[in-house]
C-alpha cells in the first residue's frame, strides 16, 4: 500500500480492535503488498487489512473455519472476537491468530509436502465456489495484450510471454484431475511455528490441479508430494513463472524492485523454455 494508504489501514485496524475489546497500543507491520498484515500489541492478534473495493475477505474468513473444523493445517482466526469482516473508513480488517515463529523456520521440504497434502485432503471434502486456475491466466494474458497496461514491455518479451500463457493454459487445461487449491502456497504464505505448519492467506483459492500449488512451494516438495505427474509440474512451474513475469511489468504494479525481478524473471523464463525443448 501506499504510504498514506497504510497510515489510514493500520488506524481503521487499531480503531476496531479497541471497539472489540483488544487492546491495539501499537501494530507491528508483518507484510505489506495488496493488503497489511499487522500484528497488534499488547494483545497480540492479526489484523489483516485490505481496501473494501478489492477484497475476498469473507469467503477467506468463511474458508479458514471450515478447514479448520477439518484439522487442516491452517492459520485460525483471533478466537477473542466473533468471526467475521469488519469495515472501517473503506478498509475490511480480519482478526487471526498471531503463532509465535519455531525455534526453527526452516521447514523441510518432506514436512512441506505433508502439510500441503493435508490441506488437499481436506479441500477435496469442501464443496466451495472458487474461480478456476485459468482466470489467473486470463489475467496475466490480458495485461501482456495490452501496451497500455504494460508499456515497459518490448515486443519480443511481450511475444513470449503471450506465446507461452496461451500454450500453457491450453496444455494443462486439458490434464483434468483437478480439485480446491489454495492458490499460492509459495514460502510466503506458510508459518513454521510451535503448533507445527500452518498456511495463511486463502483468499487466492482456486480449483485445479495440485501440481499448480507444487509450482508455487520450493522445488524439492514436489519429490515427497505422492502422485504428482512430473510433467505437468513442470509445466505448472513454467507457467507460474510466466504469470508473475507479467504482473511486475504491470504499470501499476507496487512490489518493491518489481521492474528488476521482471527483468530476471524473463531471462529463467527463457533458460526453463530451452531447457524443456532440448529435454
Amino acid at each position: 500500500m501506499q504510504a498514506s494508504e497504510s497510515q489510514r489501514a493500520v488506524a481503521a485496524a487499531t480503531s476496531i480492535a479497541l471497539s472489540l475489546g483488544l487492546s491495539a497500543d501499537d501494530a507491528i507491520v508483518l507484510h505489506d503488498s495488496n493488503k497489511l498484515t499487522l500484528r497488534l500489541l499488547p494483545c497480540d492478534a492479526v489484523a489483516r487489512v485490505a481496501p473494501a473495493a478489492h477484497q475476498v475477505a469473507q469467503f477467506e474468513v468463511d474458508l479458514a473455519q471450515r478447514l479448520a473444523h477439518l484439522g487442516c493445517p491452517v492459520a485460525a482466526l483471533e478466537p477473542r472476537v466473533e468471526p467475521g469482516v469488519y469495515e472501517r473508513d473503506g478498509f475490511v480488517v480480519t482478526f487471526w491468530t498471531y503463532y509465535e515463529p519455531a525455534t526453527s523456520r526452516e521447514i523441510s521440504a518432506a514436512c512441506y509436502a505433508a502439510a500441503l497434502n493435508r490441506l488437499h485432503a481436506g479441500m477435496r471434502q469442501l464443496d466451495v465456489s472458487a474461480p478456476h486456475f485459468t482466470e489467473r491466466i486470463d489475467s496475466a494474458q490480458r495485461l501482456v495484450a495490452s501496451p497500455a497496461s504494460t508499456p515497459a514491455l518490448v515486443d519480443a518479451d511481450r511475444k513470449l510471454l503471450g506465446d507461452t500463457l496461451r500454450e500453457l493454459r491450453r496444455e494443462i487445461g486439458e490434464r483434468g484431475g483437478e480439485q480446491l487449491l489454495h492458490g499460492e502456497p509459495h514460502p510466503g504464505n506458510v508459518l513454521s511455528t510451535e503448533n507445527g505448519v500452518l498456511f495463511i492467506d486463502l483468499e487466492t483459492c482456486c480449483r485445479g490441479p495440485i501440481e499448480f500449488d507444487l509450482a508455487h512451494a520450493p522445488e524439492e516438495v514436489g519429490a515427497h508430494y505422492p502422485g504428482v505427474n512430473k510433467d505437468v509440474l513442470r509445466k505448472c512451474r513454467i507457467l507460474v513463472l510466466a504469470m508473475i513475469t507479467a504482473w511486475r511489468w504491470d504499470e501499476g504494479d507496487q512490489l518493491p524492485d518489481g521492474r528488476l525481478l521482471g527483468t530476471e524473471w524473463l531471462s529463467q523464463l527463457r533458460a526453463a523454455l530451452d531447457s524443456q525443448e532440448s529435454g
